[in-house]
């Protein structure tokens, strides 16, 4: 499968026509044909090929039917990295069901949500780090779901292998349209209550089909998936390098020297990298004793970019722009403008219909922010199961995507910040509004609000200004408290107490006078956003 078309200066491909009914599995049964014999995914010593790639996503796509996994279902992944996430993926497809990786740093309440949120047909688990967590979580869950643990005791071989006389079930005679969800994210909640976007095959593979070429992805090229499955940005490239025929490189989390390890066995051109990883990598990779050298992408660092080759492509040269989850990551291209332009993030994907509106849903002129909408190829299903929150989020036939823009005078888009104020913390989003309920639960506490304060090594931490009720809790006790109920890189790093919050007119926290006394600020819009 092909882009064609094209221009100077950054031009864009247009999407292969085929999308109007291409799904994921086709692409990998295309490639088994083309290329049976090619790497198309690696795990450590373990490498498959494109044949064995399809045949083990028509095995899984069988092991979910004798499982009772249908149309519609959704299948849960709890667990880190691995080729098996792929798999699943592609026995989903088959199955028209939908795969959802969850976030592995989930404390367990927070997997007990995801679970009876997504009420899944089957659970596929991990008990190397994360199974207490996982294990503790399940159990408070009301919801009850099989579980399949993939790490122990070859429990995913076993699984794929089925009973004696089983069904050999693989594909229903129906493959299903393209527009139909096949991949789930939990978003964090603007509301306080995370909501899964659902991401179809045709939006997933146009987005792949896009930025393959600018990212410079072809058949040879070969992805380290570094960074979380749970994480949307990681996606783009894998999907990228997996429409190309190229090969992804999966380490079950990042750790500097397996990633050295994995580069240098795979020769691996690109991978999902970034600012306290690369200084890991630097710190493990001392004296050069890994070759990198098939590396593109040069990141700031003197000691790793003297090791590494400079990435020519077009987002190379330009990485970034402005995006969200529920747009499968990219909106707008930093690569489609040049440098000196006004606008901060580039233009809107060839791909999309981006606008900028009021509040009435009228089109603001040239310099004048509002919500940003939009409606193409790449724009989410909806979240599941949220039908009043999809019926606001699609008033008037337009994705709302509750964050601030502009459009600039000569036609660049700049991203102002979300409607409600998010933190990012390393590559994570982090939406007060969750953290500030998971403390107002606490009942030392009558209100809170969560800042960012801008960090030089993971841009933003997180820090909270409690309001308390009667006496107030310590520092360590509230620590404590929210440990126990978010992912660590939600738990507040300073919990600052005043008598009480100041307040806008309208009654709300004030924000902003909060921002000047803790000194919270650099929160995405000003450069950048990261997906």
């Amino acid at each position: 499968m092909t882009a064609t078309g094209g221009a100077a200066r950054g031009g864009a491909p247009r999407p292969d026509p085929r999308l109007a009914s291409l799904r994921l599995e086709a692409v990998a049964d295309g490639h088994a044909r083309a290329r049976p014999q090619a790497p198309a995914t690696a795990e450590g010593g373990r490498v498959r090929t494109w044949a064995d790639l399809a045949t083990r996503g028509a095995q899984v796509a069988a092991a979910l039917a004798r499982s009772g996994v249908g149309p519609g279902d959704r299948v849960l992944w709890l667990g880190q990295g691995s080729d098996r996430v792929l798999e699943l993926l592609l026995g989903c497809a088959r199955r028209r069901a939908v795969l959802c990786p969850a976030n592995w740093r989930l404390a367990p309440p927070e997997v007990a949500f995801v679970v009876d949120d997504l009420r899944p047909a089957l659970v596929v688990a991990q008990a190397v780090e994360v199974g207490g967590r996982v294990e503790e979580g399940l159990a408070t869950a009301a919801w009850e779901a099989p579980v399949v643990t993939h790490d122990v005791g070859d429990g995913f071989e076993t699984w794929l292998a089925g009973a004696p006389g089983a069904s050999a079930e693989v594909t229903p005679a129906d493959p299903g349209p393209a527009d139909e969800a096949v991949l789930a994210f939990h978003t964090a909640g603007h509301d306080g209550r995370p909501a899964a976007a659902l991401l179809s095959h045709r939006a997933l593979l146009a987005q792949a089909v896009l930025m393959g070429p600018w990212m410079g992805v072809d058949a040879r090229s070969r992805f380290l998936v570094a960074g979380p499955l749970f994480h949307v940005g990681v996606w783009m490239e894998l999907l990228a390098t997996f429409v190309a025929g190229g090969a992804n490189v999966f380490l079950r989390r990042f750790e500097p020297e397996a990633a050295c390890r994995a580069v240098e066995a795979h020769r691996c051109t690109s991978g999902y990298l970034f600012g306290p990883m690369i200084d890991g990598i630097v710190e493990a990779n001392a004296g050069g004793r890994f070759d990198l050298s098939s590396l593109r992408g040069r990141r700031g660092n003197p000691v790793f970019d003297a090791w590494v080759a400079d990435d020519p492509s077009p987002w190379g040269r330009r990485p970034g722009g402005y995006g969200q989850t529920e747009l499968c990551g990219m909106a707008t291209f930093n690569l489609l403008s040049e440098p000196g332009e006004a606008g901060t993030h580039g233009r809107p994907s060839p791909l999309l219909d981006l606008r900028v509106v009021d509040a009435d849903g009228r089109e603001r002129p040239p310099g004048e922010t509002g919500e940003v909408v939009a409606r193409g190829l790449t724009v989410t299903n909806g979240y599941w199961d949220r039908p009043q929150l999809n019926r606001a989020r699609t008033a008037g036939g337009w994705w709302h995507t509750r964050d601030l823009g502009r459009f600039e005078p000569d036609g660049t888009f700049s991203f102002v910040g979300p409607v409600t104020r998010m933190l990012k913390t390393g590559a994570e989003n982090v939406y007060p509004a969750e953290v500030e309920a998971v403390l107002r639960a606490h009942p030392g506490v009558a209100d809170a609000v969560v800042l960012g304060v801008p960090d030089a090594r993971f841009v933003q931490r997180v820090e909270a200004v409690i309001e308390p009720a009667g006496e107030a809790p310590g520092p360590a006790e509230l620590e404590a408290h929210c440990r126990a109920r978010l992912a660590g890189y939600k738990v507040p790093r300073a919990y600052h107490t005043v008598e009480r919050l100041p307040r806008a007119a309208d009654g709300a926290p004030d924000r902003d006078e909060l921002d000047r006394r803790y000194g919270g600020g650099g929160y995405p819009g000003g450069t950048t956003r990261s997906v």
